[in-house]
């Protein structure tokens, strides 16, 4: 398969992250959708003639190409929702991501996962609690998912480290 159609396909305008995943289930892969006729596109459920149209008209491929470049240059690993790599536990979500960017040597399918997330303004009571929590939590080795804000989770994510409890923030993209 082709990445550069991977990182097209979500750039697409109109297409979210349910479509593209009808797109890649009705063509058969991501480069597929590039290469179907708009006829077949329009007739695909919660597509419709605009979306088809984007396929073709938008400079999703010349976007896709400077993408793949900056990910390149910067070694961040990009995972598409059929890669066998990609977070398990997100394909039953409908409307997971298409595409995952990360960099590091996180597991990101370990038997144990917890998220914690909470206030920016943490107070010293909270930050002592994550650490508790997560110093009783070491035992099983969790991967902790943050988003990486100030407060509760950049607490979490130091005292991960700290604890050598593996640890990964999502951001926004």
């Amino acid at each position: 398969m082709s990445l550069l159609h991977e990182i097209a396909l979500t750039l697409i305008p109109g297409v979210g992250d349910v479509n593209g995943r009808r797109l890649v289930s009705y063509c058969g892969s991501a480069e597929a959708v590039f290469s179907e006729k708009k006829a077949r596109l329009i007739k695909i459920p919660g597509i419709g003639e605009v979306t088809a149209e984007a396929v073709y008209t938008s400079k999703t491929l010349e976007r896709a190409g400077k993408e793949l470049e900056f990910i390149r240059k910067y070694h961040i690993r990009p995972l598409f929702f059929t890669h066998t790599d990609y977070p398990a536990r997100l394909k039953n979500c409908q409307d997971a991501p298409l595409m995952l960017y990360y960099r590091g040597n996180a597991d990101l399918n370990p038997q144990h996962c917890l998220s914690i997330v909470g206030t920016r303004r943490a107070t010293s009571y909270g930050r002592e609690f994550i650490l508790q929590l997560l110093e009783s939590l070491q035992p099983f080795m969790p991967l902790i998912v943050s988003g990486l804000a100030f407060g509760v989770d950049t607490a979490a994510h130091r005292h991960c480290m700290a604890l050598g409890i593996p640890t990964v923030a999502v951001l926004g993209h």
